[in-house]
């Protein structure tokens, strides 16, 4: 079957041309100005000798060259590779090698490392977004000097859209496979969920380049012709700002991004316009839920879930009447989500049940770009292996526990660290809390935990271990907690476990 995921930008375009897709500042483009620029960049791609199939890297912001360039590759019949702008040069050639990319488009804060790792990979040429020249690369409106000429190239719906890398926290990044059909339906059956129409203006602050952003709020805009506000860097008072003076109706946004808003000065706001708060890329906790509803005049966060590999959402609570906090909610249509013991077998319901959450349908990727032992140790017998550990209720609810290689085992007892996490977040003072195990000679592994605290709290690490012993078995309270001034966070706003394991040597309690 034939089939474009560009032609979602198409069909909204000839619908309402004038309309604005994206604002930046009080600055807005049609989707007739995207839908035409995209087309230069698409016929531009062919006229510099690369064909259908060839992968092109994008290393940007939310800038509106990002959907141009993006739409322009996709239009060209081409796989878009997105890049996270913070990557060292090293890690930019890894990148470009492992996904055989033929060009690199990047922003002009970061060319320098984008430069020098195009040339380690075999120096492959460098567009840059920027006002400034740039020694060894060329600019983007170099990727605009041909004419649109309308055509969207004719692709397969299972060819590969978007070479979306994962985090790598096991091992190195790998490139998950998204293809054209994978994407169009997770973003037309996640638009229905929460009711998405054209007249919604979303905050576009998650990062383009990760997959929760592209497929959950750039996509989904797209497709339903709706508009949307993009914010580089996410900063709660400028959040709150782009919210009151677009009249935006819907924010998505990780949990870190909650419990921000949560804290920020909010008075004198007329923040009315706020109809749907969506959470994903980790688990909320459930203090921040409650606290967060109650603030923001009872505008309802649902949880949903997904992965880079699912091409986005999997699961998810379709509304305040039908969700069941902390739960990551029911599979999306067409997506079938079960629970298997480490034999396979299927688990029953009931929270004792505890086992790897597998999943299966449409929104599976088709595999790791040239990785087929990885691909073959996460997709077996159809269903994909998350790595997370989770059970699910008597009427159909899931709910995530942890990931297995997140599980602490001290003494032989199992401890979740997300259990460890909700008591923490129950205290008064806490702010943000995430919990790993350490090492110990005796008991294989001991709980520690890690804090930041709310503006102008205070807490001493014993008062906070003191308050996890009284609300957890023996073996589960932490033994050890640290007090941050911040956390580690990825560029989507999630706390990195991986990098307070590495510096934990060095804490003390």
């Amino acid at each position: 079957m034939s089939f474009n995921l560009a032609i979602s930008l198409r069909e909204s375009a000839t619908a309402t041309p004038d309309k604005p897709l994206v604002y930046v500042g009080s600055h807005a483009l049609t989707y007739a100005d995207i839908d035409a620029a995209s087309g230069r960049v698409a016929a531009t791609l062919g006229s510099l000798g690369l064909e259908a199939g060839d992968k092109v890297a994008v290393q940007l912001p939310n800038v509106p060259q990002f959907l141009i360039a993006y739409f322009g590759i996709l239009k060209a019949g081409m796989t878009m590779v997105p890049l996270n702008p913070l990557l060292t040069s090293h890690e930019v050639a890894y990148h470009l090698s492992d996904s055989d990319a033929r060009l690199l488009v990047t922003f002009e804060q970061f060319a320098a490392a984008a430069i020098g790792g195009a040339e380690a990979a075999g120096d492959v040429p460098v567009y840059v977004v920027g006002d400034t020249p740039v020694a060894g690369a060329r600019p983007f409106d170099e990727l605009l000097v041909e004419e649109d000429t309308g055509d969207i190239r004719a692709t397969m719906a299972d060819d590969t859209a978007v070479l979306l890398y994962t985090s790598g926290t096991t091992g190195r990044p790998k490139g998950a496979e998204l293809t054209h059909f994978q994407l169009f339906m997770n973003c037309t059956v996640s638009g229905g969920l929460f009711h998405l129409e054209p007249d919604d203006i979303a905050v576009a602050v998650l990062p383009l380049f990760h997959v929760f952003g592209l497929s959950s709020v750039l996509n989904l805009v797209v497709r339903f012709g709706a508009s949307m506000v993009l914010v580089p860097r996410f900063d709660p008072q400028v959040v709150l700002d782009v919210i009151e003076r677009h009249r935006c109706t819907i924010f998505s946004g990780v949990p870190t991004m909650y419990v921000a808003l949560l804290q920020a000065d909010t008075a004198g706001r007329d923040l009315s316009c706020l109809r749907a708060a969506v959470s994903g890329g980790a688990s909320i906790p459930g203090e921040v839920i409650k606290a967060f509803e109650e603030k923001y005049n009872g505008v309802v966060i649902l949880e949903g879930y997904g992965l880079s590999e699912t091409a986005s959402t999997t699961t998810f609570n379709i509304s305040a009447t039908e969700r069941k906090v902390l739960s990551i909610g029911k599979p999306i249509w067409g997506v079938e989500v079960k629970v298997v013991a480490e034999d396979g077998a299927t688990l029953p319901p009931g929270s004792d049940n505890t086992g790897e959450i597998v999943i299966r349908g449409h929104n599976v990727m088709k595999g790791y770009y040239g990785r087929p032992e990885a691909t073959a140790e996460v997709l077996r017998d159809g269903w994909f292996h998350t790595g997370d550990v989770g059970y699910r209720d008597e009427e159909g609810y899931f709910f995530i526990v942890d990931r297995l290689k997140d599980l602490v085992i001290r003494g032989g007892y199992n401890v979740y660290p997300r259990e460890v996490e909700e008591v923490l977040y129950g205290h008064v003072a806490v702010a943000e809390a995430a919990v790993i195990g350490r090492p110990d000679d005796r008991l294989g592994e001991e709980v520690v935990a890690y804090v930041t605290l709310k503006p102008g709290a205070s807490a001493e690490p014993e008062e906070l271990k003191a308050f996890a012993k009284e609300r957890l078995a023996a073996y589960k309270y932490p033994r050890t907690i640290v007090v941050l001034a911040e956390m580690p966070k990825g560029p989507t706003g999630k706390i990195l476990k991986r990098e307070l394991r590495t510096s934990q040597s060095s804490d003390a309690s």
